[in-house]
C-alpha cells in the first residue's frame, strides 16, 4: 500500500499513473520511478479526479502547460468558463487552474474535475472570502483549512498556496519598497490578513496540518511565490530570493511527508536574469520541478502581454523550468474571453516547444523535422496538417490562393523549394 505518488516511488512501486506517464513520455518507467522518489518530478493526481490523464512535470520531461481561467464577480458565467475549459483540452493544454474568485464556487469546480483529463489546480485562497462568505479579516485558521479540505476533497490535483511568506518577509517586504509591492493576488491577501490580525502565515505557521491534508489525497503542493515581482523593476530582489530560500527549506518538510512540490516562480524580469533566477531555484529548492508564470520579459505590452510572457518562458524553459503558465492578450486588462485563451495557449505552446528543443527533449525535433520535410515537398496539406495550430494555418492559405497551387502567394514560380528540387532533379525552370 502507499499513500502518495511520492511515497509508491520511494517504496519501489510503479503505479498506473506512472506508466501512463512513461508511456506518454518514451521513458523507463523505473527512470520515472527513481525520479519522481528524488522529487525531481511531479504527477499530480487526486485519488478523487477519476476522468484524469496523468502528466508528469519535472526533470527531462516535455515542458506543461497551463491555463487559468474561472468566474469573478464582474464575470460571473459558468457556462463560459466551461467553453473555455473544452477549449483548452482541444488545444492540448497538460493543465487548468480554477481561479474562481467570486460566489459559491463548488459548482464550476465539481464540473470541472468530472469533465476534465487536464490535471486540475486551485487557490484556495481565492475562493475563501465567497466560500465563507465572511470579510478576510474575520475569517479564522480554521475556516482557511476547512476551504482547502474542501478543494482537496473535490479532486483538486494541485493546489497554489503561498507558504513561504512569513511574518519575517512581510517585514522585509515594507523595508525595501517595490515599484508594484506584492502583485500575487493570493498573496497579497495574506498579506493584508496577515497584517490585519497580526499573527503569522497559518499556512507557515501549521504547515504540517497542511501537508497531512495533502497526504490524505495526494494533492501535489505547489509552492506559491507570493513575493514574485510584479514588474522587471522588482525582479530578483530580497524579499523574493528570502521567501524562495523558505520554500526550499519546506519542500524538504513536504518530501519527509512523501507530499509531491512543484516550486512558483516570476512573474516578471528582464531577459538576462531569467537563466539565474531557474538557476537559483532548481539550487535552493534541490531540483524541485519549477512552475513559471512568463517571466514577462518587458512591462509596456499590454495587449501583447502572451508575446512578452511567450519570450521569456522560453528562455525560462530552455534553462530549466518545468512547466509554463499561460498569459493572454488580455493580461492586466480584463479577463479573458476565447479568442485570448487560444492565443495565449498557443503562444505557450510554441515557448514550451522551442525550449524543449533546446533541452534535448527525446523527439522534441521530430515535428520539425517533419514540417521541414513537408515544406520541401511543398506540400501545403501536410503542412497545414502538422501546424501547432491547423485552423489558422488553413485560414492564412485559403485566404490568399496563388496561380499554381504547389507554391503561395509570396513567391509564386519563385519558390526556392520548388525551383531547388526541381534542379537538383535536372528539369528546367519557367519562372515567367
Amino acid at each position: 500500500m502507499y499513500t502518495t505518488q511520492m511515497d509508491a516511488a520511494k517504496k519501489g512501486i510503479i503505479t498506473t499513473q506512472m506508466r501512463a506517464v512513461a508511456h506518454k513520455e518514451n521513458i523507463d518507467p523505473n527512470t520515472l520511478r527513481s525520479l519522481i522518489a528524488e522529487g525531481k518530478i511531479v504527477i499530480p493526481a487526486n485519488k478523487n479526479h477519476t476522468s484524469l490523464s496523468p502528466e508528469g512535470v519535472g526533470q527531462g520531461l516535455r515542458t506543461k502547460i497551463n491555463v487559468n481561467l474561472g468566474v469573478s464577480k464582474d464575470c460571473n458565467d459558468i457556462d463560459l468558463e466551461l467553453q473555455k475549459v473544452k477549449k483548452a483540452i482541444d488545444l492540448k493544454a497538460e493543465a487548468i487552474m480554477d481561479l474562481s474568485c467570486y460566489g459559491k464556487t463548488e459548482t464550476f469546480r465539481r464540473k470541472l474535475i468530472n469533465f476534465s483529463p487536464a490535471m486540475i489546480g486551485t487557490v484556495p485562497m481565492y475562493d475563501a472570502v465567497g466560500m465563507l462568505d465572511k470579510d478576510l479579516k474575520e475569517i479564522t485558521v480554521e475556516e482557511f483549512f476547512s476551504v482547502i479540505e474542501k478543494h482537496a476533497e473535490d479532486g483538486v490535483d494541485f493546489m497554489t498556496i503561498h507558504c513561504g511568506m512569513n511574518r519575517a518577509t512581510a517585514e522585509r517586504v515594507k523595508r525595501n519598497k517595490r515599484l508594484t509591492n506584492i502583485v500575487s493576488r493570493g498573496g497579497s491577501l495574506l498579506f493584508a490578513w496577515m497584517e490585519l490580525n497580526k499573527q503569522e502565515n497559518p499556512f507557515y505557521e501549521y504547515f504540517d496540518r497542511l501537508l497531512t491534508i495533502c497526504e490524505k489525497y495526494d494533492v501535489t503542493l505547489s509552492l506559491g511565490d507570493a513575493c514574485r515581482p510584479g514588474s522587471t523593476n522588482d525582479s530578483t530582489d530580497a524579499a523574493q530570493i528570502e521567501e524562495l530560500i523558505t520554500l526550499g527549506e519546506l519542500t524538504k518538510r513536504a518530501w519527509a511527508r512523501n507530499v509531491q512540490v512543484m516550486i512558483e516562480g516570476p512573474g516578471h524580469m528582464a531577459l538576462n536574469e531569467i537563466a539565474a533566477n531557474m538557476l537559483l531555484e532548481k539550487k535552493l529548492c534541490h531540483g524541485a520541478p519549477f512552475y513559471v508564470l512568463g517571466p514577462l520579459v518587458t512591462d509596456i505590452a499590454p495587449g501583447y502581454d502572451h508575446i512578452t510572457s511567450a519570450i521569456g518562458g522560453a528562455i525560462a524553459a530552455a534553462s530549466g523550468a518545468d512547466f509554463l503558465c499561460y498569459v493572454t492578450p488580455a493580461e492586466h486588462l480584463r479577463l479573458p474571453d476565447l479568442d485570448d485563451m487560444k492565443e495565449g495557449i498557443i503562444a505557450t505552446r510554441i515557448a514550451a516547444h522551442a525550449a524543449d528543443i533546446a533541452k534535448g527533449i527525446q523527439g522534441a525535433r521530430d515535428w520539425d523535422n517533419q514540417m521541414s520535410q513537408a515544406r520541401a515537398d511543398v506540400d501545403f496539406p501536410r503542412m497545414i496538417e502538422l501546424a501547432i495550430d491547423p485552423e489558422k494555418a488553413r485560414s492564412y492559405r485559403d485566404s490568399s490562393r496563388p496561380e499554381c497551387e504547389d507554391t503561395c502567394t509570396m513567391c509564386g514560380k519563385m519558390c526556392p523549394m520548388k525551383n531547388m528540387k526541381k534542379i537538383l532533379n535536372g528539369e528546367d525552370l519557367n519562372i515567367i
